[in-house]
């Protein structure tokens, strides 16, 4: 391409690069619509932000010689809507949902044609075979529910864009739909972005070759002695699977009273439900512990050098791994505890000095799969985001513009990653939350029970704090 940039893909990208293709971090973004969706805005809309942001418009491109990945940006953008009629849809829908999970009789989340469908499109791996071909960063897909339903989905690869960005990307492509699609002509164009690497402050990147070499070794001495959520099959090949949990105002509005009166986070609440719930699951006597690991992702936007804004597109997020061990103890508690240590971790800067070694892990469990619990490739028990995305008010009247009644926003994790990842939401002053877990490693069965007891955590505890 002669008309094309290239750069080379930084560590935390390298990451990704390695992970998509085994089924982690296939970014999907779904709207579930009442109107049918005006294809050619979104088009043009699509075209306009590829425009404005070169790593929408790049290509992944794998050197086999060298093993490193590039994105190559062409100058024009390419993207196109990929339609799927009511009959294509509809055999879709009903070839996937033959597709339970094994020993899974517990059907009443696979009804939804919606949600089958997210489950659909995060399993469409365009980037499996990498090395063939140079791969687009993003792709689109239209679907024909029903006579008054339709979907729209954009699947995105998570080393160009984060879940900060995935929001920020939604948004504004929801903006000038509602607009017609103006909006994107004349635009100042982003230059290509830099990976996180080079825009870490060099006070918070050093660490000592002796620190790396004892926090290498504890990450990897810890992986050995992890609690795991039990698993169903071991052997099957996996996909990603998705269970909500959702939450009314009232008990949304308790629990974030409850954190903000701790002074900790929402993603504390969730990780201890998460890992109370998983411990009940075991039926272990209530004195014998389990040590459980939690993956907490932090958007770095405000903290680089130079700071970025928050619409600022690719993939910007670091993480921090913390242990924890659990029995039965009350929500707040465990919630309080988890926060604290995040904390302590944030303080030391070990989301930026620690960022090369789980990089480097990771990868090494990729290429070793047994390196892992039953060759599970689980590194945590649970994944959870530093902040909660916040759908305002203000967006109702461009929502029922476009008919809007549905959002869902998630990433595949069935490769490498936790047994739950939790992609949260407070829309319209209700908790969403998607939960994305390996299947048939888990089943939907187990997953929806273990929601369904989180959930139980979480109001019983926001309900005993409100008696006293």
């Amino acid at each position: 391409m002669p008309d094309s940039t290239t750069r080379p893909v930084g560590g935390t990208e390298f990451s990704w690069c390695k992970a998509v293709p085994g089924g982690t971090g296939v970014t999907v973004l779904g709207l579930l619509l009442s109107k049918p969706p005006p294809i050619s805005i979104i088009q043009n809309t699509l075209h306009n932000l590829q425009n404005s942001h070169p790593i929408l418009r790049s290509k992944i491109h794998l050197d086999a010689s060298t093993n490193t990945f590039h994105f190559v940006t062409p100058s024009n953008p390419r993207i196109q809507i990929e339609p799927f009629d009511l009959q294509s849809t509809a055999q879709i829908i009903d070839t996937e949902s033959n597709g339970h999970d094994h020993g899974d009789n517990h059907t009443h989340n696979h009804t939804n044609p919606f949600q089958i469908l997210v489950e659909h499109e995060m399993n469409r791996n365009a980037w499996r075979d990498i090395g063939n071909a140079d791969s687009d960063v993003i792709y689109a897909s239209a679907y024909e529910i029903s006579n008054e339903r339709f979907a729209v989905f954009i699947r995105i690869h998570t080393a160009a864009c984060d879940r900060a960005a995935a929001v920020a990307l939604l948004r504004e492509m929801m903006r000038r739909v509602s607009g017609g699609g103006d909006g994107g002509r004349g635009e100042k164009e982003e230059e290509m972005n830099l990976a996180i690497e080079e825009m870490i402050p060099m006070e918070k990147r050093n660490k000592p070759f002796w620190a790396r070499g004892l926090d290498m070794l504890g990450y990897s001495l810890n992986a050995l002695r992890l609690g795991n959520l039990g698993f169903v099959d071991t052997e099957s090949q996996r996909s990603s699977k998705v269970v909500r949990m959702q939450l009314n105002a009232q008990e949304t509005m308790s629990l974030i009273s409850g954190c903000k009166s701790r002074g900790i986070k929402l993603c504390a609440a969730l990780a201890a439900a998460g890992m109370i719930a998983s411990w009940t699951s075991k039926h272990l006597p209530e004195y014998q512990k389990e040590k459980y690991a939690v993956v907490t992702l932090i958007d770095c936007r405000s903290t680089l050098d130079p700071v970025l804004p928050n619409n600022h597109l690719g993939f910007y997020h670091s993480a921090i791994m913390n242990t924890h061990d659990v029995c039965e103890e009350p929500l707040w508690e465990l919630a309080e505890r988890c926060y604290t240590s995040f904390i302590n971790s944030m303080n030391y800067n070990k989301h930026y000095s620690d960022m090369a070694d789980l990089n480097y892990l990771m990868c090494k469990a990729i290429e070793n799969p047994g390196l892992t619990p039953s060759s599970s490739l689980r590194t945590a028990l649970i994944s959870v985001f530093e902040d909660t995305v916040i759908d305002d008010s203000e967006q109702n009247e461009m929502h029922k513009e476009l008919g809007l009644e549905d959002i869902v926003g998630c990433a595949s994790a069935h490769g490498i990653g936790p047994s739950l990842a939790v992609f949260d939401t407070i829309r319209d002053g209700k908790l969403d939350c998607a939960f994305v877990y390996p299947s048939p490693l888990h089943s939907r069965e187990q997953i929806q029970e273990l929601v369904d007891h989180m959930k139980r955590i979480l109001v019983d505890g926001c309900n005993s704090e409100n008696q006293n």
